[in-house]
């Protein structure tokens, strides 16, 4: 099937402000809307966060499509974890000072979820994509001087993989390099053949 064709009869919306998401689907060269979900991302009481992930980018895609019926739907969300503590977003400095003292020298899970919502036959597909990190042993004068130039409050675990946080990095370990950065492009292009979108 044509690709251009699908597109124009059910619109594509990737259900994130993020703009390196947007970055990351622009890569697939389709024609996409961003538009943004308001949702409580609070986790649920002893839930594991490979289930938090999926929820909620089950949840984001649910509620853009309220926006948008009968669109194709993406919707993605992460969750930091190390040693089962979840490292949510820290906010501001003092926050991302403590979160990045604690990863320092030790190995941190990302669980990357992705949803994909046909809103028009309610098939929703949702697959999440786990990558590890190893922090380097940071020193506290390292750890002042990235946040200086690079305010990560909106990401989790207080590193921006995509910018200056590599630098945090000793290494990474993951099925798709885009997972760390938020939308796993692997998966997405597996999800969007499924519905006879079919990028290349």
């Amino acid at each position: 099937m044509n690709t251009q064709n699908i597109t124009l009869k059910q619109k594509l919306i990737l259900g994130s402000s993020s703009i390196y998401r947007q970055q990351l689907f622009q890569r697939l060269l389709v024609p996409f809307e961003a538009v943004s979900p308001d949702i409580d991302e609070t986790p649920l009481p002893n839930e594991k966060p490979e289930i938090t992930a999926m929820r909620l980018a089950e949840t984001k895609a649910r509620e853009v499509a309220k926006m948008h019926p009968q669109a194709i739907i993406i919707g993605s969300d992460q969750v930091a974890v190390l040693d089962e503590v979840l490292l949510g977003k820290p906010l501001n400095y003092e926050n991302a000072v403590k979160q990045l003292q604690l990863v320092r020298g030790k190995r941190v899970i990302f669980y990357t979820a992705i949803s994909l919502l046909n809103d028009y036959t309610d098939n929703l597909q949702t697959r999440v994509v786990p990558s590890s990190v190893k922090f380097r042993q940071l020193s506290d004068q390292q750890i002042q001087n990235y946040l200086t130039k690079e305010q990560p409050y909106h990401c989790a675990c207080s590193a921006k993989s995509e910018g200056l946080g590599i630098a945090l990095v000793e290494w990474m370990s993951s099925d798709d390099p885009n997972a760390l950065i938020g939308l796993p492009l692997i998966a997405l292009v597996d999800m969007l053949a499924s519905e006879g979108i079919n990028i290349v």
